[in-house]
């Protein structure tokens, strides 16, 4: 048996290059396509937290455990406030979100309670270091108001985390719970840093640079 904290310390621990490279200078330009400008970041944004918003709220619909589906649902409008958020800074008002991203089609297969809850810590962890990556943008870019509006985002990942753990402990009852919650965790961080290491092979960008 285990606890949250060895937990996130153990799956950060084993997908520590990983989530190092995911929380470079390159994952912005992975996600902007090469294009690191105001407008691609907010898109780039905008996407990830559309795809969360529907993400969480389909997993709330369907949770069969209370608990569970009480914290997917707090997930799910916390991530619907950051979408419409970041999308009326868009210039463009009729900004749709494009492709989902790898790791909410990783997120979105999972259909059983410890599996998503494994794989809602993997999928924190890895955007907790891009997050870090769109405030340095905003903070180089003279924008200290736009900065310190994904600094709440951050905070809102840091009390997802701190869900995440609570249902962890309610959720993982044996060895085996807690095994295929770390297997789950680890695919979460594997899918999005995939994604990030295929976008950038596409642009002939060299995926482990030093950060």
């Amino acid at each position: 048996m285990t606890d949250p904290e060895t937990f996130v310390e153990t799956v950060s621990d084993e997908n520590q290059t990983a989530l190092s490279r995911l929380g470079s200078s390159k994952s912005l330009y992975a996600d902007t396509g090469g294009d690191i400008d105001t407008e691609p970041v907010l898109e780039a944004t905008t996407d990830a937290e559309y795809a969360a918003w529907q993400t969480f709220s389909a997993w709330a619909d369907d949770e069969s455990d209370d608990e569970a589906q009480a914290a997917f649902e707090t997930t799910a409008e916390e991530e619907q406030s950051h979408y419409e958020t970041v999308d009326e800074k868009l210039a463009d008002g009729d900004y749709e979100p494009q492709e989902t991203p790898q790791l909410h089609e990783y997120l979105r297969e999972r259909a059983d309670t410890v599996d998503r809850v494994g794989a809602l810590v993997g999928r924190i962890l890895a955007s907790q270091r891009s997050k870090n990556q769109v405030v340095g943008y905003f903070v180089g870019d003279a924008d200290p108001q736009t900065a310190s509006l994904f600094r709440e985002f951050g905070a809102d990942l840091d009390d997802q985390l701190e869900r995440a753990k609570s249902l962890l402990e309610t959720v993982c009852e044996t060895d085996e719970d807690w095994n295929r919650a770390e297997d789950a965790a680890a695919g979460a961080i594997e899918a999005a840093y995939d994604e990030y290491v295929e976008s950038l092979e596409a642009m002939g960008a060299n995926p482990k640079p030093v950060c």
